[in-house]
């Protein structure tokens, strides 16, 4: 030994600590509410690991448990679990079996101590064999295992270089909470990106699909032609579902759990059957019928004399011309094309929220306000006067000018549909397991 042992003279005591930021305990209570288990791995010792924990709010159970053995947790019931927090320190974690795995992470409550390279990689393989999504934070050469074994390895800016390139995304600003507003806004992206798909599909797909259906099957002469669906997908509806990406995070954004990455896609079976069967068959309808009105109180043609005609709308039909023919039948496609339009604006209103009312997350003040979904549908408008209106569309388009009564009676039924939306809303909010679920996305 090369130092003395015997003589010491006691001259005093010095003690460091390095608390955690102010940011992280809000940070870690956003994520509890979003439910999202946040666990601590360090390699720091278990009373040093457990105090901090305590501190920013991953433990805040009274109870604390030290895993010792593969035993520990063989007698604990559900109830215990939920109202115990655990310690780990990594020399067990080299003797846990497949079953006290189960056991441990069952607990929302963990603090991994006393761990190594090696063991936090174990950690993040067994969460992910279990279907968790693991994100992993570190900053050290010692992290940079689990950064890249996880399916979101997350390095602080301020790390070391090994680490910043083990990971997916580096935090420029070093702070946990930027986690936090990351998640949240991933999950915003999400869901805006779902609600221009249930903007666009309504009248880009099945309200398009239903004239050429009609057509085929019942004889009727095209109520919406090829390029008046052409102008519907690439230029009325355009700016309108570009405004929704705008959208501000829904007020339950950050108290839903987090989605499965197997079960819920993007475009799932209830997006669709909502976009199809409710929205699209109701824009279907207020287009035929406002199809069918024309031809009637302007053309003289009733529903009738166009069922089962498919040849038959040719020169001489109903004492006309075929001159005569083709422009009350422009001016009836004209018609079907305006309805859209406009019963989408309805669709557009609606479609900002989940479950929430138009009214919780109102787009003209407050929060949620977005300006932009006003702008938008006054350029939808524009773009649609231009179509029926002016020379060069009503040769390209074959549009017609049409009565201004068509401008105002499809307002109504964007109305009708936003009101039923909206009680559509309200059924699922006082009543979770109806079958209106079936059409919510």
């Amino acid at each position: 030994m090369n130092f003395p042992v015997n003589g010491h003279c006691f001259v005093g005591l010095i003690a460091l600590i390095d608390p955690p930021r102010v940011d992280v305990r809000d940070a870690i209570d956003t994520c509890r509410r979003a439910h999202i288990r946040v666990m601590m791995v360090t390699g720091d010792h278990p009373t040093t690991a457990s105090a901090i924990a305590r501190m920013v709010g991953i433990i805040t159970n009274d109870h604390v448990v030290d895993i010792v053995d593969n035993n520990t947790l063989n007698d604990m019931n559900q109830d215990s679990v939920k109202n115990t927090s655990l310690t780990v320190k990594g020399s067990v974690i080299d003797i846990l079996n497949k079953s006290t795995w189960d056991n441990i992470l069952k607990h929302q409550e963990i603090v991994f101590a006393r761990t190594t390279p090696e063991h936090k990689l174990i950690i993040v393989k067994e969460c992910q064999k279990r279907k968790n999504v693991v994100a992993v934070t570190g900053d050290g050469v010692n992290d940079a295992p689990a950064l890249k074994a996880a399916d979101v390895g997350v390095a602080m800016g301020s790390g070391s270089d090994v680490a910043r390139e083990s990971a997916a995304i580096v935090l420029l600003d070093s702070k946990f909470s930027s986690i936090v507003a990351g998640i949240e806004n991933g999950r915003m992206a999400f869901d805006n990106l779902k609600k221009v798909i249930l903007y666009l599909l309504p009248a880009g797909s099945f309200s398009e699909l239903t004239p050429v259906l009609a057509s085929v099957f019942l004889g009727y002469p095209q109520p919406l032609s090829t390029f008046l669906m052409l102008a519907i997908c690439v230029a009325t509806d355009i700016f309108p579902s570009l405004s929704l990406i705008y959208e501000e995070a829904e007020a339950d954004l950050m108290v839903r759990k987090p989605r499965s990455i197997t079960k819920e896609r993007l475009v799932n079976p209830q997006l669709l059957l909502h976009a199809y069967l409710f929205t699209g068959l109701y824009e279907s309808i207020a287009a035929f019928t406002m199809f069918f009105y024309y031809m009637w109180v302007y053309g003289g043609l009733s529903i009738h004399d166009l069922t089962l005609l498919f040849s038959g709308y040719q020169d001489g039909f109903q004492g006309k011309t075929i001159s005569e023919l083709n422009e009350t039948f422009f001016a009836g496609q004209t018609v079907f094309f305006v309805t859209l339009v406009l019963v989408q604006f309805g669709n557009l209103m609606s479609t900002r929220t989940r479950y929430l009312s138009f009214f919780q997350h109102n787009p003209i003040r407050g929060r949620a306000k977005n300006h932009k979904l006003f702008v938008a549908m006054v350029v939808s408008t524009c773009i649609a006067i231009f179509v029926v209106y002016l020379p060069l569309f009503n040769i390209v388009f074959r549009t017609r000018d049409i009565p201004t009564e068509f401008w105002f009676i499809p307002l109504g039924w964007a109305v009708l549909y936003f009101c039923i939306d909206e009680l559509r809303k309200l059924i699922i909010r006082r009543i979770p397991p109806s079958v209106v679920r079936y059409v919510s996305w």
